[in-house]
């Protein structure tokens, strides 16, 4: 991940707190506050939201964006999406950077939208409300089917 861009915020490593995780987690939820909960960045000239409800304190949608798993209550905390929590404000502020890949695509009735950071292999998902965006999730595509899938999916936007 070299030459990335200088609008993209450094990693927030787990090192940096000595290896306590709850000074670590308490960071990256701070991060996530200030950028999604006491402001919140504009897409397409809509606010975005988060899923607000709480669980453990902090809200659903942060933890959808710390941890992974397939079972919403089973999901376990994935270091790399902790790190990159502060790139999801700064690649939907910047999406007009032609770096990053830009397409909606339809599930059901629904419409989301993908915001693909290809070079750093990192992915913001918004979901389209009458009025606003949801932050539906964000994630690292590391995996290469995930990326042939992307890839695949953005190629057939642009026809």
């Amino acid at each position: 991940m070299s030459d990335l861009p200088n609008w993209l915020p450094e990693l927030i490593l787990l090192e940096n707190f000595g290896g306590d995780w709850q000074r670590y987690e308490d960071e990256v939820y701070s991060k996530f506050y200030t950028d999604f909960i006491c402001s919140r960045p504009t897409f397409q000239g809509k606010p975005v939201y988060v899923k607000r409800f709480l669980e453990d304190g902090k809200e659903r949608g942060f933890w959808h964006l710390v941890q992974e798993g397939p079972v919403e209550k089973y999901r376990t905390p994935d270091l790399r999406r902790c790190e990159r929590v502060t790139w999801i404000r700064a690649i939907i502020e910047h999406t007009n950077d032609p770096i990053i890949k830009s397409w909606s695509k339809k599930i059901g009735s629904r419409t989301r939208h993908l915001l693909w950071f290809e070079q750093a292999e990192y992915l913001v998902v918004l979901e389209k409300r009458q009025s606003a965006w949801i932050l539906w999730t964000a994630y690292c595509t590391t995996r290469k089917h995930t990326k042939n899938k992307l890839r695949k999916e953005y190629q057939g936007s642009l026809k």
